[in-house]
């Protein structure tokens, strides 16, 4: 990383976060669609979904945030003190949590709602506060515009099973 805080967008974070957020759901849903041959609705696009944006993505951003906090306070926020680490520690046991709730939602289907209203939630106020902070950085600004996508399509969902 560079001292500059407009900093090049880190390309791993990029590709696992589009990964796990857009491809890694489609993907899924056409695969189960071709083997069980179901025919596509929003619930199982939802289903993979919430397994893969919301569990995979929070619970691997979890992992790495309780290994690595530093990543996250420099990468993302453009915090270089190391008093922010056990506030982004705390941070990743939130997303380990959350993260948990989506992959288990997997196998237990009554658990998506209260994935999608739960994690929908943190998406939505952690992409606004991101907003309001107005983003310093490529990394920052990438994270809000995936936060408030992840926001929007979960709301959508939770209207629908409501």
């Amino acid at each position: 990383m560079t001292d500059n805080k407009t900093s090049d967008l880190n390309k791993q974070y990029l590709i696992s976060v589009s990964v796990l957020t857009f491809v890694l759901p489609v993907i899924c849903t056409i695969l189960q669609m071709e083997i069980s041959k179901d025919p596509f609705s929003f619930h199982l696009l939802g289903k993979w979904f919430i397994f893969s944006a919301v569990g995979l993505r929070l619970f691997l951003a979890g992992i790495k945030q309780t290994t690595n906090p530093a990543f996250t306070a420099k990468e993302i926020f453009h915090i270089d003190s190391p008093d922010s680490l056990p506030i982004v520690r705390e941070l990743g046991f939130a997303n380990l949590c959350f993260g948990l709730i989506g992959i288990i939602s997997l196998f237990l289907p009554q658990w998506r709602i209260v994935s999608a209203f739960g994690s929908g939630l943190y998406y939505g106020i952690a992409g606004i506060q991101h907003l309001i902070k107005k983003p310093v950085g490529a990394n920052e600004k990438f994270a809000m515009v995936t936060d408030l996508l992840i926001f929007i399509c979960l709301l959508i969902y939770f209207l629908k099973m409501i």
